[in-house]
């Protein structure tokens, strides 16, 4: 089918959730189980629709855009409808549509109070529109309004069926993403008006840049809104301190969606639009964005050290496992960027599951208490023993995606793209392994105190304390099975972006060389023998 997708296949994809959506509005909210079956049979549709998108996708292209749709939008502004994949995006399409429908097989007896499944179904919908609609959007102001289109979702998904302090941290998540998509919005038009008012796509932006001769110090003001608009969204220390309160608050369905898939809506931006648009900006930006990694490492590790409650200390785990992934995007090198993609799509993997865990943890003993928790092992074994790989695979136990989401984004931070200070970069990877042995620290600390020992007399003899039911079974199974597959074949993902990542590298370095005499275009192409002759 060479052709059968093109024009239509990324459209239907993205509003597809929305058909779903309408079926549930006119059905009545007694009908729960119909509800269920209706988001269930979407969301599967969506996947389908990913799959076929996967299998036209001309792999040996993958560094150019394809199955492309360009239509008139808001001429005023010269706003078009433009999609496009390629193979930085293709990875997160298809984890976007795989852990929708597993969180539908989740919800199946697993609804929230206060119920309500009709709305809190609907809702997931919607995520799932803003969430395809940003990694196949081309143009900004397309990108800015799917990017928003996730907001009020999980705003109420926390703040109806979220924890006891659920109205706080769902206006402080709101808050947060909304000043930092202030400043995006900012950044955005200012770079439409200092490229000539000509077009907001991302292809001719970056064009726009390298043509016209725009002053250094204006874009890397700019570069600086989009560095508050996405850091938010990663979240990046500083920015942080939203993300514990949403993820302890929010119910299980909503951490899982916010671990493995929103938290890289900002990771993606920077990627996609931030880097190769102002490659110039992100030299100067880079080193401030290591240095925060870093801390974010060492600082979520040591926050996941002084936790009492399970779901929090996953939940500061997110910030030090999305520290690697920035540590890896601020080396500007292509070997860096793939570390990052794929440590987003271990982490949405790995974190997801750990999520999943933890909710049907609190539901059996109704706390999350970590010194109140032990012998998970003796009561429900199989969910013991599926905690215990899912704690080596976040720990980057070799074998296990998570590895291949840390081990490189650390190697990279050996030889920075030219340009950034060498010494610099070589002590971020220092702290940064440190953080591993931080990382092992507190997850094995969180098996033994849950998993081990005896169960404690408040839940010795509790009937509800059973191991797994089958809507957990199916939801957690593909992810289990992927965990492993990518940690021992990860060319399955490595040779879809590294393309595309390649050459956005390239033309990025291009570009500073350009602008830079210290830096010839020689050195652009050159990295691993660079790292090869300083090992020797």
């Amino acid at each position: 089918m060479p052709e059968f997708l093109d024009g239509w296949a990324l459209t239907a994809m993205t509003f597809a959730p929305l058909v779903g959506v309408l079926i549930m509005a006119v059905i009545p909210k007694e009908a729960e189980d119909t509800h269920k079956l209706v988001a269930l049979l979407t969301s599967l549709g969506v996947a389908v629709l990913a799959v076929l998108v996967a299998f036209e996708f001309d792999y040996d292209a993958a560094e150019t855009l394809q199955l492309a749709e360009d239509h008139k939008w808001i001429d005023v502004i010269n706003a078009r409808y433009l999609l496009g994949i390629d193979g930085i995006a293709l990875p997160l399409i298809l984890l976007t549509a795989g852990v929708v429908p597993l969180v539908f097989i989740y919800s199946w007896d697993h609804i929230p109070a206060p119920g309500n499944a009709k709305m809190f179904l609907m809702l997931q919908l919607i995520l799932e529109v803003g969430m395809m609609g940003s990694f196949v959007a081309q143009d900004l102001i397309l990108f800015f309004v799917f990017f928003e289109v996730v907001l009020l979702p999980m705003y109420f998904m926390i703040g109806v069926w979220g924890g006891p302090d659920r109205q706080y941290a769902s206006i402080k998540f709101f808050l947060y993403t909304l000043f930092g998509s202030a400043l995006m919005l900012v950044s955005f038009l200012a770079l439409y008006f200092t490229t000539g008012a000509e077009t907001f796509s991302m292809v001719g932006l970056a064009e726009q840049v390298r043509a016209r001769d725009i002053a250094l110090g204006t874009q890397v003001l700019i570069f600086g809104g989009m560095f508050l608009g996405f850091g938010v969204k990663v979240p990046m220390f500083p920015f942080h301190t939203w993300l514990p309160d949403a993820h302890t608050q929010a119910p299980t369905q909503g951490s899982v969606i916010l671990a493995a898939v929103l938290l890289k809506l900002g990771t993606y931006g920077f990627v996609r639009i931030a880097l190769p648009i102002l490659p110039q900006a992100a030299v100067k930006w880079a080193p401030i964005i290591g240095v925060l990694a870093v801390i974010g490492i060492i600082y979520g590790a040591l926050g996941c050290l002084a936790q009492t409650d399970m779901k929090r200390l996953i939940a500061f785990s997110s910030v030090a496992h999305m520290g690697y992934v920035m540590l890896g995007i601020s080396t500007l090198t292509d070997y860096g960027i793939n570390a990052a993609i794929f440590g987003m799509v271990a982490h949405g993997l790995i974190t997801g599951m750990l999520f999943f865990i933890a909710g049907s943890v609190k539901e059996r003993y109704h706390t999350l208490e970590i010194k109140r928790l032990g012998g998970l092992l003796v009561q429900a074994p199989h969910m013991g023993w599926i905690l215990g790989f899912c704690t080596m695979a976040s720990l980057g136990l070799p074998g296990l995606a998570g590895f291949w989401g840390e081990f490189p984004a650390i190697l990279s931070a050996y030889q920075p793209a030219p340009g950034l200070n060498v010494t610099l970069y070589r002590t971020f990877m220092v702290i940064a392994a440190v953080g591993t042995v931080l990382a092992a620290g507190y997850l094995l600390w969180l098996l033994q105190r849950t998993a081990f020992g005896t169960p404690s007399e408040e839940f010795a003899d509790d009937p509800e304390i059973v191991d797994l039911r089958t809507p957990e079974v199916l939801a957690w199974s593909p992810l289990l099975v992927l965990i492993v597959v990518l940690g021992f074949v990860p060319n399955l993902l490595f040779n879809l972006t590294d393309p595309a990542v390649s050459a956005q590298a390239d033309a990025a370095c291009m570009s500073v060389a350009a602008g830079d005499d210290s830096i010839s275009e020689d050195e652009c192409f050159d990295d691993e023998v660079e790292t090869a002759s300083e090992g020797e």
